[in-house]
């Protein structure tokens, strides 16, 4: 096999001594990241403008902090950098968010699943790592495709919103238990550059599948005892 020199958005792989000092210093990202939170705190009001906010607090950790190289380093850190995404940005841009009239919850399960997993598979994620157009795709779905979810958990009835986010865990601790038991290193972008951090490729595969399969997996089940518990609450007044 060849030897692919990759070259991600975030730059190369930094090792353990640079990787705090690398910020990205991209201009075209700066601007649309300040142009859309000004814009936002302009046209928003009322706890939406906060809310919002701090989504886009959450995108620039993403993609400006240090968090951006080192997810050309370990997939563990690509991991979290997608997880903030999912579970941090997107939840806070659908609170942000008139409540959807058909909220169409199984097709916004469905669809965030499928994106998710698809970014994951080895060869999709590799090309994400290779062009920055693949890159960026990349990031605008599995965003775009949370928010939808989020944004139709919210204004789902109670019964349904709970099974989504069962759904949703499930889904999620499937992907994960998957990478931990693949029992090869599956993702090449990452070969060469785990060792500096005194991790082997394989090793740092199963880091990242278990912080999807348990601490991810288990942000949805939180969500959806907290609904389950707006479900039982009016019975439990009642009944006092």
């Amino acid at each position: 096999m060849v030897d692919a020199v990759w070259t991600p958005y975030c730059g190369p792989a930094p090792d353990p001594a640079e990787a705090l000092s690398r910020w990205n210093g991209d201009p075209v990202l700066w601007a649309v990241l300040t142009a859309a939170t000004v814009a936002g705190l302009v046209l928003l009001r009322g706890p939406e403008k906060g809310r919002y906010a701090a989504a886009m607090a959450v995108l620039a950790i993403g993609f400006i902090s240090p968090l951006c190289a080192l997810s050309s380093a370990l997939f563990t850190a690509r991991t979290l950098h997608h997880l903030l995404l999912v579970l941090a940005a997107a939840p806070l841009l659908a609170l942000c968010l008139p409540r959807l009239k058909r909220p169409r919850l199984a097709a916004a399960t469905a669809v965030q699943a499928v994106v998710f997993w698809a970014w994951h598979a080895p060869g999709l994620y590799a090309q994400a790592l290779s062009h920055d157009g693949v890159y960026w795709l990349m990031q605008f779905s599995i965003l775009g495709s949370a928010v939808w979810f989020w944004a139709a958990v919210r204004s789902a009835r109670g019964h349904a919103a709970v099974a989504a986010l069962l759904a949703a865990m499930l889904l999620m601790g499937l992907l994960g238990a998957l990478i931990v038991f693949a029992g090869q290193p599956l993702y090449a972008p990452h070969f060469a550059s785990t060792m500096a951090w005194n991790m082997t490729p394989l090793e740092d595969q199963q880091a990242a599948g278990l912080i999807m399969w348990a601490p991810a997996a288990a942000a949805y089940l939180l969500v959806a005892l907290w609904r389950i518990h707006g479900l039982l609450k009016p019975a439990g007044e009642a009944a006092a």
